[in-house]
């Protein structure tokens, strides 16, 4: 499947970001440059940016333009609780670990209000930085019903709150809880860390609109290679 083109551009510029080739302070095309660069539409352009912007990435400036940040090695944790958010929770090279359908019952986190019979999605994936190391392991559940098709999608590029407002998925809040815990052996290997460890988890819960539970998901992350952050815009 054809990788779209904001997240083809996207993920170039984030690519010259984190290897330095866009040092900090460097000011980035602006949407009209990138339009004409790319041929491409506003629109996209603006999502480009948006995007980059989102992920701590770069600084946007009213009438100024758009700037590589100080520090780039830094993610948004507010993306995780955005119900209406374009692009990946965490950005970089995303690889599918696994996807099956199991019992709720048997997946690898709780759903509150699911029954233990009821079929779900697992997807886990794992996230790596320009280096290529493992910066994440990411677990999403979903009622199968709710996405029976899911397992047709890009699953590497996928963003679950996307897919769903494509397919018409009613979700209506998140929630994001903070969870200190021990690493288990298999996530320590992907993680390339000593099973043990002290980590954070983020867990996010997002429901329908109705109150029924829409996905279950986790992000357990690397504290030694990224930095986390909460940043809220003011509109002006």
């Amino acid at each position: 499947m054809a990788v779209p083109a904001y997240l083809r551009i996207r993920n170039e510029l984030e690519r010259q970001i984190r290897s330095g080739a866009l040092p900090p302070g460097t000011r980035l095309p602006t949407e009209s440059e990138l339009q004409r660069e790319h041929s491409i539409g506003r629109a996209t352009a603006q999502r480009v940016l948006t995007e980059l912007a989102q992920a701590g990435l770069v600084e946007r400036h009213r009438r100024r333009g758009t700037f590589v940040a100080s520090s780039a090695r830094q993610e948004n944790l507010l993306r995780i609780a955005n119900p209406v958010l374009q692009g990946p929770e965490i950005p970089g090279r995303h690889a599918v670990d696994s996807i099956t359908v199991l019992p709720a019952g048997d997946a690898d986190v709780e759903l509150p209000g699911v029954a233990d019979d009821v079929p779900v999605h697992q997807l886990r994936r794992l996230k790596f930085d320009v280096d290529d190391n493992p910066i994440a392991v990411e677990l999403s559940v979903i009622p199968f019903a709710l996405a029976p098709r899911l397992q047709d999608e890009d699953l590497v590029h996928l963003t679950v709150h996307d897919y769903f407002t494509r397919i018409g998925v009613p979700a209506a809040k998140s929630r994001v809880y903070i969870d200190p815990i021990n690493l288990d052996e298999a996530t320590a290997e992907r993680l390339q860390l000593p099973e043990g460890k002290a980590v954070i988890r983020l867990r996010r819960m997002t429901w329908l609109t109705d109150g029924d539970l829409a996905e279950v998901a986790w992000w357990i992350m690397r504290p030694d290679l990224v930095e986390y952050f909460l940043e809220q815009t003011i509109p002006q």
